[in-house]
């Protein structure tokens, strides 16, 4: 074998073995470790001395991980987001990070639909009540009544754009990067400064990268400037909202609610206040669930990694 492979990405080692025999033709020793949501540093030093590429989710690859592989060629992120990856330390060491952008924007942009209809329609509540014998008609609002904020337009971003546009909703914008005009003009998305965004949506929907500018974007001062029972959502990271702010603001009764696909530590703690508040729709990190997309992506990211170690990209 050239090349050894390790494999941390959860949602591909289940897979794995059917892509066994081509990677193997191609010079390729995969090891499997095992892996729950993702390997902390501690967890990836002891593995990484003979390693020549990776196949990672969510994992921790620090400077101190990148330097324990003197081998390391490349990191092919599963997916889009590399914020868990030390592009510095990367470069230092011409190591290669490639991931697939945009890979599941789609799913995404659909899980926020989800989340907005299990509001709007009142189907968690409802349901509750029925399977508690409680016979009681709630009101409910339809989309095209509400104001959606949608904080982060990129790839992700403009997927929900386009999704909710097309079901009436009236959806304003807020970027640190300039917006298309071509997307604005197609859309009708009106482009907003993050406060009046904050101050006028319903529902604020969080499509960000994780990075310096983002951590903690949303904290006790942003949740002050929502619109009294709005509610948030974030199918983004963990980490853009600062979870501590969020519960002191559902407590308080400002917000209505929240829908959650991701948190700031993952798995969610048995502790985290989050789990008694019925009024937060929660899911463990899977807004970009889909048997299409998924495939898309295990190809992606072994041909992004053999690219790299066979010398072409």
């Amino acid at each position: 074998m050239k090349w050894k492979v390790l494999v941390t990405a959860p949602y591909l080692q289940p897979v794995i073995e059917r892509f066994r025999p081509e990677l193997e033709a191609r010079g390729v020793e995969l090891v499997i470790p095992q892996v729950r949501e993702r390997l902390e540093q501690e967890d990836l030093l002891p593995l990484m001395a003979d390693i020549d590429g990776v196949m990672c989710g969510d994992d921790r690859f620090t400077r101190r991980v990148i330097e324990a592989a003197p081998r390391l060629k490349v990191l092919s992120k599963w997916g889009t987001g590399v914020d868990s990856l030390d592009a510095a330390a990367c470069a230092d060491r011409g190591v290669a990070i490639r991931r697939t952008p945009d890979a599941f924007s789609v799913p995404v942009a659909e899980t926020v639909l989800g989340f907005l209809l299990a509001f709007t329609r009142r189907i968690v509540d409802s349901n509750d009540l029925m399977h508690a014998g409680v016979w009681k008609k709630l009101p409910g609002r339809v989309l095209s009544e509400c104001v959606l904020g949608v904080i982060g337009v990129g790839d992700t971003g403009k997927a929900t754009v386009r999704t909710l546009r097309a079901l009436g909703m009236t959806v304003l914008g807020h970027d640190i990067r300039e917006i298309p005009a071509a997307f604005v003009a197609g859309t009708g998305l009106v482009v907003t400064g993050k406060d009046e965004l904050l101050a006028k949506s319903d529902f604020v929907s969080l499509h960000t990268d994780l990075n310096p500018t983002s951590h903690h974007l949303m904290s006790d001062a942003q949740f002050a400037l929502m619109k009294p029972g709005a509610v948030l959502i974030n199918a983004s990271r963990g980490p853009v909202v600062d979870e501590p702010a969020l519960v002191r603001a559902l407590q308080s009764g400002r917000l209505a609610g929240a829908a959650l696909d991701v948190f700031e530590h993952e798995p969610l703690p048995a502790d985290s206040p989050l789990l008694a508040m019925k009024n937060v729709l929660m899911a463990p990190h899977n807004a970009n669930s889909s048997a299409l997309y998924w495939e898309k992506i295990h190809r992606s990211t072994i041909d992004n990694l053999l690219a790299v170690l066979e010398g072409r990209g």
